[in-house]
């Protein structure tokens, strides 16, 4: 791996229209905006990428993407849009579009299309991880708020189980703290997502984000939580703006 600055960067936003337990989701309002829009709109301030490109198969959701400031060039093929599709082989395709076209982008930023608390800075903070030596990705992470060693299972009786019942008596203080995917961004080398290379591996750096700006988005009971996340936060942010003033 040389470690040669990364320039040349390329932000792709993944948005297929068959979303089924949220109908429209990609570009259903929230918070005053398509939800599409909050992560063009991070991007765009990042001021980190040449391009910001939607990855679709729905029209609706190019016009309205490319309405907010990115671009939709191109539908993406039926094969890598169903349910099964996995985020490598989507950038893969796009970034080989790229070079049909002639351009070679050193590194390639996977943003999600439901990320409303996708900040620039924290893209900002995966580019410059990204630049290490050995280093193939850069993705936001977050910390669980229960030890994971103490989870529960239900059995088929009705009853629980510990999925590690030898930290039954062990103090949560003394238990390593977990961490998993915030399901927002990932910064990767062009060559690793090409050779469709394992996000999660010992070349992968964590962004760390607080648990309070990380909601996944697949039920509506999801979407919920995240409206009132995304609320008090938004209080927050206001209060101490105008605390400053």
């Amino acid at each position: 791996m040389s470690d040669t600055a990364v320039t040349g960067c390329i932000a792709v936003i993944p948005a297929r229209g068959g979303s089924k337990r949220i109908p429209r989701k990609n570009i259903r309002e929230f918070a005053g905006k398509p939800m599409i829009a909050w992560s063009i709109e991070a991007a765009r301030t990042s001021g980190c990428f040449d391009r910001i490109l939607i990855s679709t198969d729905d029209d609706e959701i190019a016009a309205v993407a490319e309405a907010h400031g990115a671009e939709a060039p191109f539908h993406r093929p039926e094969a890598l849009s169903d349910d099964h599709t996995g985020t490598l082989p989507v950038i893969a395709h796009v970034i080989d579009w790229l070079r049909e076209q002639g351009e070679a982008p050193q590194a390639v930023c996977c943003l999600y299309a439901t990320a409303p608390f996708v900040q620039a800075d924290d893209l900002k903070t995966g580019l410059s991880a990204l630049q290490g030596d050995e280093v193939d990705y850069a993705f936001s992470v977050t910390s669980y708020a229960f030890p994971i060693q103490r989870a529960l299972r239900l059995t088929p009786e009705g009853c629980v189980a510990m999925f590690q019942p030898e930290h039954f008596t062990t103090r949560s203080q003394d238990l390593e703290e977990a961490w998993h995917d915030a399901g927002q961004f990932y910064w990767g080398r062009t060559e690793a997502w090409r050779a469709g290379t394992p996000i999660f591996s010992q070349r992968a750096v964590p962004v760390k984000l607080p648990r309070h700006r990380v909601q996944d988005i697949d039920t509506p009971e999801d979407w919920q939580r995240a409206e009132w996340l995304f609320r008090a936060w938004q209080a927050e942010n206001q209060a101490g703006q105008e605390g400053q003033a």
